[in-house]
């Protein structure tokens, strides 16, 4: 993609990201994800009528008198984008490919999150953390987010979420909202997910949740016969005859067996998720997304 080519999608996904996020995500994303969280502000005595399980024990003991702790609803938010930019993003046989509408998802939350004066951070991750930016706020912010996730270069192959995951958590200390935008594809041989532990800690830690996006060719193999098929990720490549029918139905098993224990595990760990086909409408999965909550 060359610099004006570049500058040029930046723009176009820059104009219609910013219409959604005016016209229509500006008060889903508010109700959704603004006021969650209570952040502590000072301690002082107790007074009649204060809840008593907001009761400071140590400071009670050490003081010889009841202390209460006070909390402050938050009213800025801090949102950081795991942002899936491995080899396997450039799959597409829709309109767009993987990576171009994790871009324009992307687009779409960091917008609304401008709008909320909220500041925004991203971790382009593939099977390692690629490049960290910081959460900050402002238009050029947000530009160079976008233009990160589009031309951004992987340096190594595969797929980590897993060290994304620890990566958020051991980088951002305060609570966040954190969107892992994904295929979630990274799994043992029989469709386990690799990434359970990291997922347990940051859940613990910050608001998680997962866009979980994919091509609808991905789902099943078409009968065109005998095909070379290479992985993106490692570069091996092996003959698969597509022709046979235990073959694609062995495909097709394998697929639903990763999702669904993908889904088990972000129900088990109660973590909002959706997701989005390349060839889908990404408003209507925000929309219910953001309901969710």
């Amino acid at each position: 993609m060359t610099p004006e080519e570049l500058i040029k999608k930046v723009r176009k996904i820059e104009i219609k990201t910013k219409a959604l996020s005016h016209q229509i995500f500006a008060g889903e994303y508010h109700s959704a994800f603004k006021g969650r969280g209570m952040a502590f502000s000072e301690v002082r005595e107790y007074q009649y009528g204060d809840d008593v399980r907001n009761m400071d024990w140590n400071v009670t003991a050490r003081m010889s008198a009841p202390y209460v702790k006070v909390f402050e609803e938050e009213r800025e938010l801090t949102v950081v984008l795991l942002v899936d930019i491995s080899r396997s993003g450039l799959f597409g046989t829709a309109v767009k490919t993987k990576r171009e509408q994790i871009a324009e998802i992307a687009a779409t939350l960091a917008f609304s999150a401008l709008l909320n004066n909220d500041k925004v951070g991203c971790i382009l991750f593939s099977d390692r953390v690629e490049k960290f930016i910081p959460p900050q706020k402002g238009r050029t912010h947000f530009l160079h987010i976008i233009r990160e996730i589009l031309e951004y270069d992987p340096r190594h192959d595969g797929t980590d979420i897993g060290e994304a995951l620890r990566y958020l958590t051991n980088a951002i200390k305060k609570k966040c909202t954190a969107f892992v935008l994904s295929d979630m594809l990274d799994v043992q041989a029989d469709g386990t997910p690799l990434y359970e532990d990291a997922l347990k800690v940051a859940v613990n830690r910050h608001d998680v949740s997962v866009i979980r996006v994919s091509d609808p060719r991905e789902k099943t193999l078409p009968n065109v016969g005998l095909v070379n098929a290479k992985d993106a990720e490692n570069g091996t490549s092996r003959w698969i005859n597509t022709g046979s029918r235990s073959v694609r139905l062995a495909y097709e098993e394998w697929f639903r067996n990763a999702t669904l224990s993908a889904d088990r595990l972000l129900l088990k760990y109660q973590i909002d998720h959706v997701d989005i086909a390349t060839d889908e409408d990404y408003v209507h999965g925000l929309m219910a997304l953001f309901h969710k909550r």
